[in-house]
């Protein structure tokens, strides 16, 4: 069973989201890189690119398939996960810590976004 952390919030395409003020932690919940597999490749954008909520903003490649991975709000990169560039696998070892993907600076109010529960409704968890 995949771990669904209460305190985050998640979207249909299994992306989790930690709300910080104003700005937004993003990932690939357990679930996703469970259906994955081993990681071995993250494409993350660049420091500074703007992003509407839905659009894809980053990709990750594993030994199985290559996933795109969408905003879930709208905002500007603020950081990314460089870690990732010499150890993807941080995606598959800690989801929700180590392998966070990117920090946003929220343009707008999260909206949209489902609470533990409604993910886990959505996985069969």
């Amino acid at each position: 069973m995949s771990e669904i952390p209460e305190d985050l919030r998640y979207t249909k395409e299994h992306e989790w989201v930690r709300l910080e003020g104003e700005r937004a932690v993003v990932g690939i919940t357990d679930h996703a890189q469970n259906e994955l597999t081993d990681v071995v490749y993250v494409e993350l954008p660049s420091v500074g690119d703007g992003f509407a909520e839905g659009q894809e903003f980053a990709v990750v490649e594993s030994v199985k398939a290559a996933s795109e991975i969408y905003a879930p709000v709208s905002g500007t990169v603020a950081e990314v996960n460089k870690e990732l560039d010499d150890r993807p696998e941080l995606v598959n070892d800690s989801p929700y810590e180590a392998g966070w993907l990117v920090i946003f600076d929220l343009k707008e109010k999260a909206k949209g976004l489902l609470t533990a529960g409604e993910y886990r409704d959505l996985v069969g968890g």
